[in-house]
């Protein structure tokens, strides 16, 4: 009888923890590199909401905001290894991890507005460039939008030749590096979350970044001059990990798939609008010069910087530049 009691007590105490173990949550460690209240944190934070409601807890999102987990040239194989399971790095990180297609991205001038950069982000091109993930072990879910960078130093930036012999960071991209050194400029790559101390401390001169990234990281403290000259976009990748993605519970992928969608459309929809309140709230500051170029300085700029398409034909692709100024000559409509 105490035998049959101890069976009967066993099998009751597993059947709890086989229920308590399938109601526990999925759990997404989300990591990226830039402040809560910027454009991607905000759509992270969107993210989060939407997928723990749709999924009705049945997943839990962990966002691990400002590089507090990884910094960004290391997040990248910590996906691929699994060690978390979402990203929303800038596009530039792709090349050093062997997909240089991403890099079109980085071109400079290469979107003459968002109705150009949308049709390729949301399009065959866009779609074309997740696939090439794959190989790595990543499954790409959206494109997120930051918006066109301007550039700072200590000195004002007014034509190509005021950059001659600075030290200007630059994330980890072939294309960048080209950029600077057609500006005459010396490229030094840093992490994103070394930025701040490094303009501090005049390791480098200056950068380059959307305007809510310069302002959420307090870089307008540190630097006098502002220049808006929009050469150069900023976008993000939202990736998960292969393996993790494939192994959920289709219907699962299904609502994590509509969450993302409608974080998309957050994201893409406040990039301009953050922008412009980290402008006013840098002018505000009075803590740097803010300069907007004339027709004849972005014409100089220009002038400086197209020969980097050219140059990088070889590494990005031709057919695939050449896709996305067919794009922009048709007017992006």
């Amino acid at each position: 009888m105490k035998l049959k009691s101890l069976l009967f007590s066993l099998v009751a105490a597993s059947l709890v923890s086989g229920s308590a173990f399938a109601q526990a949550p999925i759990i997404i460690k989300f990591s990226h590199v830039v402040a809560s209240d910027t454009p991607k944190g905000k759509a992270a934070e969107r993210f989060k909401e939407l997928a723990e409601k749709a999924t009705k807890g049945r997943v839990k999102v962990e966002l691990y905001p400002n590089s507090t987990l990884y910094k960004d040239k290391e997040e990248m194989e910590a996906l691929q290894l699994g060690a978390v399971q979402m990203l929303a790095p800038s596009l530039a990180k792709f090349g050093p991890l062997g997909v240089k297609e991403f890099e079109v991205f980085d071109l400079p001038y290469i979107f003459p507005f968002k109705d150009v950069l949308y049709q390729v982000t949301e399009g065959p091109i866009g779609k074309s460039l997740m696939q090439k993930l794959e190989p790595k072990g990543i499954t790409g879910l959206a494109f997120w939008d930051n918006g066109f960078k301007i550039m700072s130093a200590n000195k004002p930036l007014h034509m190509p030749a005021d950059f001659k012999g600075l030290k200007m960071r630059i994330q980890s991209s072939k294309v960048l590096d080209a950029q600077m050194r057609a500006l005459g400029a010396n490229p030094q790559v840093l992490a994103f979350s070394e930025v701040y101390q490094a303009l501090q401390t005049g390791v480098v001169d200056g950068t380059e970044n959307p305007p809510s990234n310069m302002y959420t990281q307090k870089m307008h403290e540190v630097q006098k001059h502002l220049t808006v000259s929009n050469h150069g976009y900023l976008g993000y990748a939202v990736i998960v990990n292969k393996k993790f993605w494939d192994g959920l519970p289709a219907d699962i992928r299904a609502q994590l798939d509509t969450a993302m969608k409608g974080a998309t459309s957050y994201a893409n929809a406040i990039a301009d609008q953050e922008n412009g309140r980290a402008m006013d709230a840098i002018r505000k500051s009075g803590k740097t010069t803010i300069y907007e170029l004339t027709p004849a300085e972005k014409a100089e700029w220009r002038k400086a910087l197209l020969p980097v398409q050219t140059e990088m034909e070889g590494r990005i692709g031709k057919d695939l530049i050449a896709s996305i100024r067919k794009l922009s000559t048709a007017g992006g409509k």
